[in-house]
């Protein structure tokens, strides 16, 4: 902890403050893209797609999870959701799950989650949709199968948002599922014809 507030005491030197840019950036924000991806420490949306401040706004939980959008109460993901396409008009949203992802493990190995009833509340929103490689339909699915399924189906559940329909209707929305490999730094991103693919730079 003492690197971390070290570092965030010396940001201010750091960084040229006196530039144009950060005046801007208090003047508002117009991110390109939501970027949905998991709480996970090892995966940093800036870092991956060399994002500045500013151009992508951020969507963090267990698992890369997109709850229903008529779920009862209130929702952090409905809400965010909800301001990059309606205040923020952000023309594209990013899924990106990942490999080594806690909850897509936990999921696929059948932990006992009784101990974390929270964090076992909230993967149950994911798992009815990843049955098919979860309940034997697939022999031992491997991880990448499972986290890869996950971001098609919460790309899936986006589609029901009202705010994201009329927006794909209009043609003013491209929804985008990657996948990202921890320990190699490779993105897959999901074709047209449901694989994901590593794509020359």
């Amino acid at each position: 902890m003492k690197a971390l507030l070290d570092r965030a005491r010396s940001f201010k030197r750091r960084v040229n403050f006196e530039s144009g840019e950060y005046r801007r950036l208090a003047e508002g924000q117009y991110p390109e893209a939501l970027f949905i991806t998991c709480s996970d420490s090892r995966v940093i949306p800036a870092l991956i797609t060399g994002a500045r401040p500013g151009e992508i706004f951020e969507l963090r939980n267990a698992g890369n999870i997109v709850p229903p959008h008529d779920r009862q109460g209130a929702s952090g993901e409905a809400a965010t959701i909800e301001y990059a396409l309606e205040v923020l008009g952000v023309q594209d949203i990013v899924v990106c799950g990942h490999s080594h992802c806690g909850a897509m493990g936990a999921l696929k190995s059948g932990d006992d989650l009784s101990a974390l009833p929270g964090v076992d509340a909230w993967l149950q929103l994911a798992r009815p949709r990843l049955a098919p490689v979860l309940d034997g339909h697939v022999e031992d699915p491997s991880m990448p199968d499972v986290a890869q399924l996950n971001v098609v189906n919460q790309l899936a559940m986006l589609r029901s948002y009202p705010a994201t329909r009329r927006r794909l209707e209009g043609g003013r929305l491209r929804l985008h599922g990657w996948y990202y490999e921890v320990d190699t730094g490779q993105v897959h991103e999901l074709d047209e014809d449901g694989l994901f693919r590593v794509h020359a730079a």
